[in-house]
Order: structure tokens, then sequence, then C-alpha cells
């Protein structure tokens, strides 16, 4: 087998675990979605047929359920509206430069907050993503913090008090107090900053005659999970770093099939919530906890991440105190990294999936975020980072399309020794060692551009899909959002026609461009002999053009200029060696009319 023949076997190979994979991991997931839609609007008609039915209570961390004071029952989601549920109990207002919401004075909890700066589409109109939502509504999801150990202790069924006109701001705190009884007080002072981080800080005074003990928990908690299809490339779920274990990540199918898992007792570290592009996360910072995942179908099915600390002791006359941290909003790097650093969280950056190749992954976004601050495009930064990734690699590739340009230079040879030795592949094989070491070339350097291109195809993939700087970022003219597909069609015109086009049928202006760049890069080599694989090297840009028409425009945009950028590097090292370019005789042969064969 010739180099192009080896070459070409790899590229099919490799089309066909594409092909396999985005069966499998993209249409696959989305037809479960599909299915998971269907299943949770059958519930809530059961629920709306029938308001009054009511699930077991929460079960506080740690402790059997309904054996603790303050737990109480989770409730069925009653047919309301956002703003009929928000009036149920009283609530201190949340007013920060990237979070609008209110605290919930029952149970302290934080379960209304929106984020200011993202939208549900590309349209600035649109609503405001809603990230926690009261447990009343079908989509409940929230986070609150309380206390086991004694009678009336804190918990998810506590009035807490606030001042008359409360409000919290980044430079208002607000402050809680609830009376427990024999002489125990707490006093909760929430702070927020000008980002997504919520700071808890519990004063724990004891004016009674006898020692007490409590023991501090936290949950973040939420009924269903999203409808958006997951697929094997992001995770969504249970999340956190504790332990020895260090990262722990669940998903939802997962959590659902164990039911619980503990990862053993921690000093430090977080656990929450993750979606793909925004979180909750609780922080304790106060000594030794179990964090827990958990799952609950008692009713309303609900997925939780919570915590239980170890017992303080408060002794007669005596205060403690109790500090915990929240993180709720979106997953922008920076500011990630920038509270990983300030408060020592252990390995907060990982709670942008960045991956199993992180130490391409993240590096690669820094790149592209850093070339976007420049000059103030993505779209650009990619088409930038394309050149340099290309300009690092450049002496390899270099060296493989020379080694390319050598096997065009000695085909005659190379046919003369099948020629010489054509019922012999032993002798073949020895002529063919000699004709390379004679000529200096290595006969698997052409696979190296190929197989280069796959981890930086697959890193900058998980960038453009996971990051939260990719979404709703425009590049020019009609892609507005680079972390999805093309929305033009040709079979409209591109929309000229007033009709719209099956989504399998969305072949947009750049999945053409990358499929005729890649066309054209194939075309540099000469068209096989056998018929079979000449049809195959024919149609491979058609079947790539239509598989890739799905995935984010970015990553088209980056295919088609990175194989821009190869045919023209490609072309200049073969006219360099001496070796023919077999473009344009192959693209004039398609137009040529074909002898008929002799009858």
């Amino acid at each position: 087998m010739d180099e192009n023949q080896r070459n070409l076997f790899l590229t099919i190979a490799l089309s066909i675990l594409i092909l396999v994979g985005w069966q499998v991991f993209f249409m696959q997931p989305r037809i479960d979605a599909e299915r998971e839609r269907l299943r949770v609007e059958q519930e809530l008609q059961q629920q709306q047929q029938n308001p009054a039915g009511t699930p077991q209570g929460f079960q506080t961390p740690g402790v059997a359920a309904g054996t603790v004071p303050g737990s109480a029952p989770a409730g069925a989601a009653a047919v309301l509206t956002r703003e009929e549920a928000l009036k149920q109990f009283a609530r201190v207002v949340i007013d920060t430069p990237k979070l609008s919401g209110s605290v919930n004075l029952k149970g302290g909890r934080i379960d209304d907050l929106r984020l200011k700066d993202y939208h549900e589409t590309v349209d600035k109109t649109s609503p405001l993503i809603e990230l926690l939502s009261p447990s009343g509504l079908p989509n409940g999801y929230f986070a609150e913090f309380g206390y086991t150990g004694i009678d009336a202790a804190p918990g998810d069924q506590t009035m807490w008090t606030a001042a008359d006109g409360a409000k919290l701001t980044p430079s208002t705190p607000l402050v809680l107090t609830h009376d427990a009884g024999n002489g125990v007080t707490f006093q909760r002072t929430i702070s927020v900053d000008d980002k997504y981080l919520f700071t808890i800080e519990d004063s724990i005074a004891n004016a009674g005659s006898a020692p007490v003990s409590v023991s501090p928990w936290g949950r973040v908690t939420r009924f269903g999970k999203p409808a958006t299809p997951s697929i094997w490339v992001l995770h969504e779920g249970m999340i956190g770093v504790t332990g020895e274990k260090g990262l722990t990540e669940i998903d939802y199918s997962e959590i659902e099939e164990a039911k619980r898992t503990e990862p053993g007792s921690s000093s430090d570290g977080w656990l929450g919530i993750t979606d793909k592009y925004w979180a909750t996360a609780l922080i304790p910072q106060f000594g030794s906890f179990t964090p827990a995942y958990r799952y609950f179908d008692d009713g309303r099915p609900r997925y939780q991440a919570d915590f239980l600390g170890d017992a303080i002791a408060v002794p007669a006359g005596g205060a403690a105190q109790v500090k915990s941290s929240l993180f709720a909003g979106a997953k922008v790097s920076s500011i990630i990294d920038g509270y990983e650093s300030a408060y020592n969280i252990r390995q907060f950056d990982l709670m942008i999936d960045w991956g199993w190749f992180y130490f391409l992954t993240k590096p690669l976004f820094v790149m592209i975020d850093w070339l976007f601050h420049l000059f103030g495009n993505f779209g650009v930064a990619i088409l930038i980072t394309t050149v340099i990734v290309k300009a690092v690699f450049f002496p390899l590739a270099n060296m493989s399309y020379a080694s390319m340009a050598k096997m065009k230079i000695v085909q005659p040879a190379m046919l003369k020794i099948k020629e010489d030795y054509p019922d012999d592949r032993q002798k073949q094989q020895q002529a063919m060692m000699e004709l390379y070491k004679k000529e200096k070339i290595n006969p698997v350097a052409g696979c190296w551009p190929v197989l280069l291109q796959i981890p930086v195809f697959f890193a900058l993939y998980k960038v453009i899909y996971v990051t939260i700087e990719m979404r709703h970022a425009p590049f020019f003219g009609w892609i507005q959002d680079l972390s999805a597909p093309d929305p033009t069609s040709i079979f409209n015109l591109f929309g000229l026609l007033p009709y719209d086009v099956p989504h399998v049928l969305m072949i947009g202006v750049w999945p053409l461009l990358m499929g005729i760049t890649m066309f054209l890069q194939m075309r540099m080599n000469p068209t096989p002999p056998d018929p079979t694989q000449a049809m195959i090297f024919t149609w491979m840009p058609v079947m790539f053009t239509f598989m890739m028409a799905t995935f984010p425009a970015g990553l088209i945009i980056y295919w088609a200029w990175n194989n821009f950028l190869s045919i023209i590097q490609q072309a200049v090292i073969m006219k360099k060696q001496g070796a023919k370019i077999e473009l344009w005789d192959n693209l004039k042969a398609m137009f040529q009319r074909k002898p008929k064969p002799a009858e």
C-alpha cells in the first residue's frame, strides 16, 4: 500500500469514527432529551389534575428524613406563575451589577436569582436567564443553610427576621436573626460581591446555662433536570472537589441509579450542581464536613448536593462563628479563576468542564480570550489562533508535506518496482525501503498533519462548546452566535426563498466553504486508480459537509480556514520540492467528457 492509499484509508477510518460518534453522542442524546421532555410534560399534567398531592419531606443532610426539627414537606409544584410563587413568603431584594432576585425569609433560602448579563436567546430583549427559582415551581432550584443538634435550630421552615427596608447589595449586607429558645440565638449576615459570590456568616450566641452543640449544613436542591440534551463532551449534574478523592462528577442518570454518593470527609473544597454555562456551588469554610450527592424520587424527583459539618460546641455564655460561601452564577473563566486564587478554593476552575485535555484546552481558551480582548471579535480570534497553531506545528508539517512531495516524485520508480516483482511482495517491500532510504523519505510522515489536527480540533470544539464566553458571541454578517450552527441553508437559497428548511438540511454558507476547501485539499493529490476509492475520495467532502453542518459555527470557521491555509502551505512546499500539483488536472478531469469504451 503506497503513502496516498495509507492516508486515504486513515481519513476513511476517521470519517467512520466521526459518523458513529455523531450518531451515538449527538443525535441519540437529542432523542433521549425529547423523550424526557414528553415525560416531564406528562408529570406536569398529572400535577395540574391533582395539585393537592404532597410528596414526602426533604431530607436534612446526614440525618434520616422526618427526624430533624425544621424539616418540612416539599410540597407539590403548584400551578403558579413565578410572581405568584414569590409572593407566598416575605422576601428581601437582591440587587447587584450582575444579579437580581430575592432572599426568601422562610428558611433564609436563596431561591430567586436572575443573571443580568445573559438572555435566553441572542435577542437582547429576550428574558434574562433565571438561575434559581422557588420550590413551588416545577423547576424549583435553590440553596440554603441550616443547623441540626438542638430544638428549633434554623432549618427550611425557620422564619428569619430582617430589618424593615432591608436590601442585599454589594455595599449593604443582609442581617437576619432567629431565636431558637433556651437562650440560643442565631444572627446571620449574608453579603454578596459585585459578581456571583455570596458569603454567609452565622454568629451563634448561647446565653443559657448549659453548653449546646450544633452541626451546620448546607444544600443545593433542584427539582427536575435541564431539558437540554447532554452529550459526551460536557458534564452536567453533580460536581465537587472535596477530600482525598478530589474532583467528583456524577451525571443525572448516575445519581438516579446510585440514589446517594458520599465521597468522604473533607476539610476544604466545594460541591454543587453544574449546567453547561451556569452553576451553584457550596463552599464550607469552617472545618471538617461530609459532602454528599443525592437523588429523591418520592413524589417530585429532585437532585441535591449537600454537606453536614462536624458538631460545633457553644459553651454557656459563649458564642461560635460559622462561615460558608455560595457561588451562584455564570461560569466565566476569569471570575472563577479569581475566586480560586483570592479565597484559596481548591481546583475551583474545574467547575468549567475543560475535559481530559485540560493541558491543551484551557491554554487554547486563554489564547483565544486574549486575542478577543485585543481585537474585539471571537471569530477573528479563532482565525488568528489557527494561524498561530499552524506556525507552531509548521516545522513538523513542513517535513510531512515535503515527504509527501518526494513520494510523488518517486512514484514512477515505485511503479517500476511493482512491475519488476509482481508476485513477490517481500521483494517489493525491500526494494521500497531501499528507495525510501536512498531518497531520504519517511513513508509515515504524511499522516502527521491529519493526526496533529485531531487533538487541536477537539480542544477547540471543547472551548467553543463549553465556555460561556463563546455563548452568543458574534462573528460578522449572519453569524451572531459562534457557539450555534450556521443558521443559513443552501436549500432555501440562504433565506431568499420564503420557507423554513428541516434541521437535517441546514447546510449553511460556512459548512459549504468547509466542504469546498476540504474537496480542494483532497484534490491536491492524485485520484486513486481504484473506482471504489475514487468514489469515496469524491464524496467524502460532501459527507463531512452534511455531518458537520450542525456543529458550532466557530468550529466550522476554524476548519474551513485551516483547510485554506493547508492548501497554500502544501502547494508552496510541493512546488519547492519540484512535485506536480495535481489540483488543476483533477479539476479539469472532472469536467472532461470521458471516452466511451470501444464496442
